[in-house]
């Protein structure tokens, strides 16, 4: 479908307003989201938002839409309670929003010269300063967010304000000195004071962190990356249990090179099961 033709326009705009119409009589009429207010919809909004990032990794596009379905009823229920108490109205945030997108792509809309993605996210990160009177390019880090997609925010704007590596193998060499210093600390673990713990976790920070680094210059979302391996090892931990089962074994009966047998199984069995699905 042309989602740029008059025709696929209007259909957008009328299924907008038939969400914005079903919202409005759920708020007047059901008992439960008439007593909705932001903070008992915010964990809700969260646990949205994850299971909308898991039908992502998943590939799952029927999900996703459903998905989406669910979290923009959110952002509409957010605009609905404020308009309530004529603070803004859903028509408030997207004008807002239109107008921050045109601020904030003078390359587009102004006279600004940005040819690579770089440049744009270099002015990207000049303009975000200049809206919001930040002092530091990093003032605009949510404190909020998990560590490792923090760390990877943080890398890209100090990007955007030109402080980065110049090139991949520099950083590669970052991980290796970091990676070092860590195991120094580590190697005693045995004698470790509290002094020497808290210094080896710190050394385990910055390798964390160059690591980080070194996924944004491969081009890895680092976050993702390690959904992915968090899935990979469930699955093939939870075939072991049931192979382990399968076989009159309980896990807790089993040596580790035994379970190390059931583990190099269920490597082969999901990475064939993956390759077929890959080929069909």
């Amino acid at each position: 479908m042309d989602t740029t033709s008059s025709s696929a326009r209007a259909a957008q705009l009328a299924a907008f307003g038939r969400l914005l119409d079903v919202l409005d009589r759920l708020r007047a009429e059901c008992p439960w989201d008439r007593k909705q207010t932001m903070q008992t919809l915010r964990h809700l909004t969260i646990e949205e938002t994850y299971e909308l990032s898991d039908a992502i990794l998943r590939n799952d596009l029927p999900d996703v839409r459903k998905e989406l379905g669910d979290v923009m009823l959110h952002l509409l229920f957010y605009a609905k309670i404020a308009s309530e108490t004529g603070q803004f109205d859903i028509a408030d945030v997207l004008n807002a929003q239109c107008e921050k997108l045109i601020f904030r792509h003078p390359h587009i809309y102004g006279d600004t010269k940005a040819d690579t993605e770089e440049d744009v996210k270099r002015n990207w990160e000049q303009l975000k300063l200049k809206e919001k009177g930040n002092t530091s390019v990093l003032g605009g880090v949510p404190v909020s967010l998990p560590a490792l997609v923090k760390a990877m925010r943080i890398q890209e704007k100090a990007r955007g304000a030109g402080f980065d590596w110049e090139r991949p193998e520099q950083v590669w060499e970052k991980v290796q000195e970091e990676l070092r210093e860590f195991g120094e600390e580590y190697s005693a673990i045995d004698t470790m004071d509290t002094a020497r713990q808290e210094r080896a976790a710190q050394e385990f920070g910055d390798l964390l962190f160059s690591l980080v680094n070194f996924a944004r210059f491969a081009g890895i979302n680092p976050e993702e990356a390690l959904e992915r391996t968090n899935r990979k090892f469930i699955q093939r931990f939870q075939f072991l249990e049931s192979a382990a089962a399968h076989d009159g074994h309980q896990l807790a009966d089993l040596t580790l090179p035994e379970m190390d047998v059931y583990w190099e199984t269920a490597k082969k069995a999901l990475s064939f099961a993956a390759d077929s699905a890959n080929q069909e």
